[in-house]
């Protein structure tokens, strides 16, 4: 009996789909489901169970790994470890297909991370990274390197915090989102505490860059989220000039620090194709997080 080896089964079909990045187990494993289906036809009637046992003590057991993060794929940046996420069939969020796949994650050789939109066997899939670490209140500043004023209409770019562990707090979402929305008319930026449908919660803004290089801000404290965005790569305005815009929130609804992690998310507005029909790309020069007892107070 000829057995596939782990380098011949990343090759599968399947496995391609997820990525290289993925911890191979977790295309055994679905390769194994499949050899098992197939092993009851063949051998249900001889005397082979003994390999079926087999395939199906290794599935509890690649089971149990990937259950405590084995199989959850990462990539490093900023200094940070950053999970990928995989949704095939979609996630909730758009619904959109997330691929893992270095076509849509990577980073350079200058250490920028690159999140990629790409179409696949007529799919789309979007890209998205979450920091591992628990940040809390502090100064959160993304370094971007790519024209966020000119993307698709139904292209989004979201950099914002999220709790999974817990919907409390409205999951402590804190948003700074680049999109029209799927309409030319819209403006294209924005400024979030949720809930967003809250009167107050939000600041919609116009952005027009003369470069790829934009820098954007949010200052999260227990009174207070401070957000600005600014022209080049700066922690903070050199003059008023480099100014994009700015907003203070000091609402009911800022939520206190719990299980939130950063995330970055590219994606398309409710699952839909590009206006254009192609594909698109964000450049992440660099994430920056200053604790809150180091930034000094903003005027």
């Amino acid at each position: 009996m000829y057995f596939l080896n782990f380098d011949e089964i990343s090759q599968i079909p399947f496995a391609g789909q997820i990525g290289n990045k993925v911890n191979r187990k977790i295309a055994l494993m679905a390769f194994i489901i499949v050899c098992l289906t197939f092993s009851r036809q063949v051998f249900a009637s001889s005397s082979h169970f003994g390999i079926i046992d087999a395939i199906e003590d290794e599935i509890d057991e690649l089971r149990e790994e990937i259950s405590q993060g084995s199989g959850e794929p990462t990539i490093a940046f900023s200094g940070y470890n950053w999970k990928l996420v995989y949704a095939d069939p979609p996630s909730s969020s758009g619904p959109n297909y997330f691929s893992v796949s270095e076509e849509n994650v990577w980073v350079d050789g200058e250490g920028q991370l690159h999140l990629k939109i790409t179409k696949r066997d007529g799919k789309w899939y979007c890209a998205e990274v979450i920091i591992e670490a628990s940040l809390g209140y502090g100064k959160y500043i993304f370094y971007l390197a790519s024209r966020i004023d000119q993307l698709d209409n139904n292209v989004v770019v979201a950099l914002f915090t999220w709790d999974d562990t817990s919907s409390e707090y409205n999951n402590r979402e804190i948003d700074i989102e680049f999109s029209k929305w799927g309409e030319a008319i819209n403006e294209n930026a924005q400024y979030v505490v949720q809930p967003w449908t809250k009167a107050g919660n939000m600041k919609r803004f116009n952005i027009e860059l003369d470069s790829d290089y934009s820098t954007h801000i949010f200052d999260w404290r227990p009174d207070s989220i401070f957000f600005q965005s600014l022209r080049g790569h700066h922690s903070s305005p050199p003059a008023d000039s480099y100014i994009i815009e700015s907003w203070t929130y000091t609402g009911s609804d800022i939520p206190p620090t719990g299980k939130e992690n950063v995330q970055i998310m590219f994606w398309l507005m409710l699952g839909n194709p590009p206006f254009d029909g192609k594909e698109a790309e964000l450049v992440i020069k660099k994430f920056e997080f200053v604790p809150s007892d180091e930034v000094e107070p903003y005027e």
